[in-house]
């Protein structure tokens, strides 16, 4: 079935989370070295936004393997 948000998908499941969410970004952006700023980012390449993307799903992930592990800690990386 096609998204009917016109490929617009940043809905968030649970929102109580979206500001976690947003300080995630900033911070692995910050990390990157990649200046993502509140509001517009056109400036940026999209490689430089599917970079934060991808280190955010990949330390979801991390996170979610964890806590299924039964261990709330941070990562020793």
């Amino acid at each position: 079935m096609a998204n009917q948000n016109s490929g617009k998908n940043n809905q968030v499941n649970v929102p109580e989370a979206r500001a976690a969410l947003d300080n995630m970004k900033y911070e692995i952006a910050r990390e990157l070295g990649i200046n993502l700023k509140q509001g517009y980012n056109g400036d940026l390449s999209s490689k430089e936004n599917g970079y934060v993307g991808g280190y955010m799903v990949k330390r979801l992930v991390e996170q979610a393997e964890r806590q299924m592990a039964g261990q709330n800690g941070k990562s020793t990386r």
